[in-house]
């Protein structure tokens, strides 16, 4: 593992190397160096990225037992290799804080983790229970944080396959040869091929943000080091804007949306009330025809539906054509009454390509919607017609 300089030293941020081999896959020209201190995509960790004598690393990924570089342009010779050492450490910090936190779910519950996900944003790890309670996931970070506080070593040791009885892993390793083992000393012992910080104080913090139900398991989502300043920093924008569109100190900003939503609550209710009530009194002007039409605006299909529903349900002897312009379409419904024969299906057979229009039903209630090729009041006409 001499040729993988990660391994020597994770905080190394610049290397000397000899391109050995070259090539492309997929349209991407890469090359295979004597020796990298880039690490590729593994184990859960994003690949490294930097340059070559100042041409971008934009991939790296391990084939076989190469490693290769995906470059922007052509790279031959001998190269100096740069790291992005923000995003490296900022990986070191998200890797090593998972490890503390699955640790702490171990420690504290036995809850295994079945996968973990390092994104650009945050992380994830997948735990093999149905549901985590809050003050499960309270004490699981309060225990993670203690022992970042205690910014305790954190080593990588490498041992062979007859050595694993000697350690108590946290979980069993899938891997042929040499295992590298990364370790806190009395907390946990893990098979892992990442880059790691030397001592978990480096990790500075753990805040786990939310969690998701993924069937019989739970992703807890969280985030470590700078990103926790970066989460608060949004965060903390949100809340002062919240605060000062409600015209309060931030600490009171959760009462006042409450109030504000509490309040448009009520005034959604009156509105109802008085959509019921104007839904009732076209009812009560539509019931007593025999062919009962109107057009409308900004009438929703919902609110068509309820009132043809009305109509029919009170005149057994009625048809009912309803058009509405509203969002851009033209919505229509048709219905009949339970004493009337003919079918809904043929007025929407013939209105719905006038609009270049989709609907569905039965011969007694049938609703579409379409184009605004034609007026509401004209396509009541072409029902009529039908």
């Amino acid at each position: 593992m001499k040729h993988l300089l990660y391994y020597n030293d994770a905080y190394i941020q610049q290397f000397e190397a000899t391109v050995t081999n070259f090539g492309e896959h997929d349209g991407r020209a890469f090359v295979v160096l004597s020796n990298t201190a880039f690490y590729p995509t593994g184990g859960g960790q994003p690949h490294d990225i930097g340059t070559l004598n100042g041409v971008a690393v934009t991939d790296v990924e391990k084939v076989g037992d190469d490693i290769r570089h995906y470059v922007s342009a052509p790279v031959t010779g001998d190269v100096t290799g740069q790291i992005d050492w923000t995003r490296r450490f900022d990986f070191m910090q998200q890797h090593a804080g998972q490890h503390i936190l699955t640790a702490a779910f171990v420690e504290l519950f036995d809850i295994q983790t079945t996968s973990f996900h390092l994104g650009s944003e945050t992380v994830t790890i997948d735990v093999d229970v149905a549901a985590v309670t809050d003050e499960q996931l309270a004490q699981a970070e309060s225990r993670a944080n203690d022992i970042i506080l205690q910014n305790r070593p954190i080593e990588t040791k490498w041992i062979t396959a007859n050595e694993l009885g000697d350690y108590s892993l946290r979980k069993d390793v899938a891997v042929e040869g040499d295992i590298r083992l990364v370790i806190i000393p009395d907390f946990d012992y893990n098979g892992c091929g990442g880059t790691h910080p030397s001592s978990t104080g480096q990790v500075q913090m753990v805040k786990i943000l939310h969690v998701e139900k993924m069937k019989k398991q739970t992703r807890i989502h969280f985030v470590c080091g700078q990103r926790v300043l970066h989460e608060l920093a949004m965060r903390k924008r949100v809340l002062s804007d919240v605060a000062r569109q409600l015209s309060v100190p931030e600490i009171d900003a959760a009462t006042a949306l409450q109030k504000v939503m509490n309040s448009a609550k009520q005034t959604d209710k009156k509105l109802q009330a008085l959509l019921d009530a104007q839904l009732d009194s076209i009812v009560a002007q539509l019931v007593t025809n025999t062919i009962a039409t109107q057009a409308f605006d900004d009438l929703s299909m919902q609110q068509l539906q309820k009132i043809a529903r009305a109509v029919v349900t009170q005149n057994a002897d009625t048809q009912v054509f309803l058009a509405s312009h509203v969002d851009g379409k033209i919505q229509i419904v048709a219905a009949r009454g339970e004493n009337v024969t003919r079918s809904m299906k043929d007025i929407t057979a013939h209105v719905l390509p006038l609009i270049n229009g989709k609907g569905g039903g039965n011969d007694q209630f049938v609703q579409g919607g379409g184009e605004p090729l034609l007026t509401a009041a004209q396509v009541i006409e072409a029902m009529q017609q039908a």
